[in-house]
């Protein structure tokens, strides 16, 4: 047998090469392919390393399970079904960090199914816009990404929901009097229904009033 003939596979019982039965090269080639990638899945077993380009790809999934989790876990918590909301509602907010002080107003509507969050300074500048629709955050016009104003709105919206529905919306939170806690998450005082004082574990602070006074 020819040295080109002994690198093909064993074929016992078929022609001999240069007949009909003779395997395409391109055949022939995916045949040794799948022969080395199970050479590379048994490298381990047999005590072998794999190969330089299978430990690539096994870094890169690992390392996109991990960012995956990551941002996961940092997701602002959302409620469990839309609360009860005044809605619209004005609101005043008072961001307090570093002896540093930024006002801002924020007006919280229905449009249709999405609950929609303006958020400006008080020179009527827009900082953030964002729509709550079915239980995800969606952009609302052309406003760069803004994740503090996003985790500001969902703290807000654990803030206004009712007592009556804070269990079935937030389980793993608490009320005690004033005072309302979604563990390692925020924590909220409350001096009105609608005036109240809210807490990130890293910071920062902020103040919250309605702007017209009324209370629900």
């Amino acid at each position: 047998m020819s040295g080109a003939t002994e690198e093909l596979l064993w074929r016992g019982g078929l022609p001999p090469l240069g007949c009909e039965a003779a395997p395409k090269p391109a055949i022939a080639k995916c045949l040794v392919n799948r022969m080395q990638w199970f050479h590379d899945c048994c490298a381990a077993e047999r005590g072998q390393a794999p190969s330089p380009q299978r430990f690539s790809l096994i870094r890169f999934l690992l390392l996109g399970c991990v960012l995956l989790l990551s941002a996961c876990a940092s997701r602002a918590p959302l409620p469990e079904h839309s609360p009860s909301l005044a809605l619209p509602l004005q609101l005043h907010i008072q961001r307090l960090a570093a002896d540093q002080r930024q006002d801002w107003v924020l007006v919280i509507q229905q449009e249709g199914p999405a609950l929609r969050w303006s958020m400006m300074d008080l020179l009527g500048i827009p900082q953030a816009r964002q729509k709550l629709i079915d239980g995800a955050w969606q952009a609302d016009g052309l406003l760069p990404p803004n994740p503090e104003a996003r985790e500001l709105f969902a703290a807000l919206l654990f803030a206004l929901t009712p007592e009556g529905e804070l269990q079935s919306n937030y389980p793993v939170a608490w009320q005690h009097g004033a005072q309302r806690t979604l563990p390692e998450r925020w924590d909220v005082r409350y001096s009105r229904p609608m005036s109240f004082e809210l807490n990130l574990p890293k910071g920062p602070k902020y103040q919250i009033t309605p702007l017209n006074g009324d209370t629900p």
